[in-house]
């Protein structure tokens, strides 16, 4: 199930997967049509002769003229999308070219411009006149004429599309709705009334002195995904603890331990062989199973933003505002232990996301590059205080106000304005007020 769902996401963010299943409609439709046509052309022919009266040689340079101009659409569309990877990809940041290509209306354009042109090949090459005897699908021509009106209409909106794919709130906006996605996917379960899971990353359960048998790694790469059922099934079959050495989003090297076996005697070679295919390594990582790489985009088009040669502080704040829409989502919702029991035995030492590691993976590397810039410090304290506002939770609300010791420090170092300074620290002095409120109101809460 692991390798159908890799496959499936490569298929759906290729530029020649859904391009190919509509050529191949194309295909099946220009032969049902001129079956069609060999089956009742001339009925067609006599009822509407404006419509359907060409002959061969006039259907022929019809549909090599919509064939031609097609393929020099098909080439202009290429050219169009890979200037605007290049663009993207100096602009902002590499990391967001599978955004693109896996853009469905781009793929669904490309398919379309493909499909027309296939079509016009197949209806072609059934024309007949003269001493080969006279066959002329009137129907399948005037669709193709048709299909060429839609690729018009087509391109024109590919034009539109292009432009509005390139501008950063677009792009940002695309970024965080799909780790939102993968977020409301993985962290299901909104948080309950008991203790939060950061205190469990905080604090590992001591375990007793164990063998531990490593199971290395098959090849090199980065974990796209992990197949948990299968590692907790293999443990409790085993009657053994796994304990993951790298989690999603990893980069592993090629026979370095990928889990470790708590038993004494070395795994067979099929227990290592299930192990390893839980896993799936590839070339780059996706968002699929990994919200963090999510918000890495995020930061990284805020890092590019905030570099001298760009200078470009609205782009960063855009940044961290929706980075603020991803933790406020992720501030209500259960994260698992990363210890996982089956029938009350220890089972799984997971590794995985906190809130704690989120909220730094977002903040951290932005703050070290907002040396005196005081909108995107005050912009982090209002993300801190909203995403405050959302949880109810002591241990998350603490990880809050450190950051907003960090951003003050640093405004402390930096601000070189008397009035700016001034006005930071209100806004400082704000937000922690608003954290410690919310923090004394849930401690209320929790004890009535």
């Amino acid at each position: 199930m692991n390798k159908i769902r890799r496959l499936w996401t490569k298929l759906r963010t290729s530029f020649w997967f859904v391009p190919s299943l509509i050529v191949i409609a194309s295909i099946m439709l220009a032969m049902e049509l001129i079956e069609i046509d060999s089956s009742g052309s001339h009925e067609w022919l006599h009822r509407w002769p404006r419509i359907f009266g060409a002959g061969a040689e006039g259907a022929r340079g019809m549909l090599s003229t919509i064939a031609g101009s097609t393929m020099t659409v098909v080439g202009v569309t290429f050219s169009m999308t890979l200037v605007t990877l290049a663009l993207a990809s100096s602009q902002y940041t590499s990391r967001i070219l599978r955004n693109f290509t896996g853009d469905r209306v781009t793929q669904i354009v490309l398919g379309l411009f493909t499909g027309i042109f296939t079509y016009c090949l197949i209806v072609l090459r059934t024309i007949r006149g003269g001493d080969e005897g006279v066959f002329v699908p009137s129907f399948s021509v005037t669709f193709a004429v048709v299909l060429a009106i839609v690729g018009i209409v087509t391109l024109i909106f590919f034009i539109h599309h292009i432009a509005a794919s390139i501008q950063a709130s677009n792009i940002i906006s695309s970024v965080a709705t799909e780790t939102m996605a993968t977020v409301d996917r993985l962290f299901p379960e909104k948080l309950g009334e008991g203790p939060a899971d950061d205190a469990e990353y905080r604090t590992q359960t001591t375990l007793p002195e164990r063998k531990w048998q490593a199971v290395p790694s098959k090849g090199n790469g980065y974990i796209q995904s992990l197949d948990e059922a299968t590692l907790l099934r293999l443990a409790g079959e085993q009657k053994t603890i796994v304990r993951m050495e790298r989690g999603v989003g990893e980069f592993v090297v090629e026979d370095t331990p990928l889990v470790w076996l708590a038993q004494d005697d070395p795994p067979d070679d099929d227990i290592i062989a299930e192990l390893q295919n839980a896993y799936g390594l590839d070339r780059h990582r996706t968002v699929a199973q990994d919200s963090g790489f999510g918000i890495r985009q995020l930061v990284d088009i805020a890092l590019k933003s905030l570099s001298p040669g760009v200078n470009d502080t609205t782009t960063a704040v855009m940044c961290v505002d929706y980075l603020t829409a991803i933790l406020s989502r992720l501030a209500t919702r259960d994260i698992p232990s990363s210890h996982r029991y089956e029938d009350g035995e220890l089972r799984v030492i997971a590794i995985g996301p906190s809130f704690a590691s989120l909220v730094s993976k977002s903040f951290d590397q932005i703050r070290g590059s907002a040396e005196g810039n005081v909108a995107i410090m005050r912009r982090m304290l209002g993300a801190l205080q909203t995403i405050g506002s959302q949880t109810g939770d002591a241990n998350r609300r603490q990880i809050l106000a450190e950051q907003v010791c960090y951003i003050a420090e640093l405004g402390d170092q930096s601000i070189s304005s008397k009035e700016d300074r001034t006005r930071f620290e209100e806004r400082v002095s704000e937000v922690r007020g608003s954290l410690e409120a919310d923090q004394e109101a849930s401690a209320h809460k929790e004890s009535q």
